[in-house]
């Protein structure tokens, strides 16, 4: 029997070991999502985690995508988001001692949420449930996220 001893030095990343240290909360400004948001940060603050909080922003193929006035919605739509997490934030920083960060990634809300969590090292990601009704049906990104089977996922009604 071979016994390991830790040496203080990392052999590399490893997920989940104590506990989450960044939780990824997708939204996307439905009331789901922003409990889902909430829900994660309930978390992060007991963990004591780093809560990123990712906002994917839809891109349209190239011939819908002609008229400006489309990119420039989902910008909006971002940019209300981030002056919306900032607002709650102050009015709870007091409550919820916690340390967050807001980020945009473009692309399908599956794929944006996927590079997200590869990129910031998620050890678990929460969502939303879907409201859209065909998405029982056919499968909604929580679902694809859970069968990635890559982390923890929560869904959040």
């Amino acid at each position: 029997m071979t016994e390991q001893h830790s040496t203080g030095h990392s052999q590399g990343f490893e997920r989940g070991t104590d506990g989450p240290k960044v939780i990824v909360a997708g939204v996307d400004g439905s009331d789901s999502s922003l409990r889902a948001v909430a829900y994660a940060a309930g978390l992060a603050r007991r963990q004591r985690a780093l809560l990123a909080v990712v906002y994917v922003q839809p891109v349209l193929a190239a011939g819908i995508a002609a008229g400006a006035p489309v990119a420039d919605t989902t910008d909006e739509i971002a940019q209300g988001l981030v002056r919306d997490m900032r607002e709650a934030a102050e009015q709870v920083k007091d409550i919820f001692d916690i340390r967050w960060e807001f980020h945009t990634f473009r692309g399908d809300a599956y794929s944006g949420l996927v590079t997200a969590a590869d990129q910031l090292k998620a050890d678990a990601v929460v969502v939303g449930a879907s409201e859209q009704s065909g998405h029982r049906f056919i499968g909604s990104v929580a679902v694809r996220l859970v069968k990635a089977g890559r982390w923890p996922v929560t869904v959040v009604p």
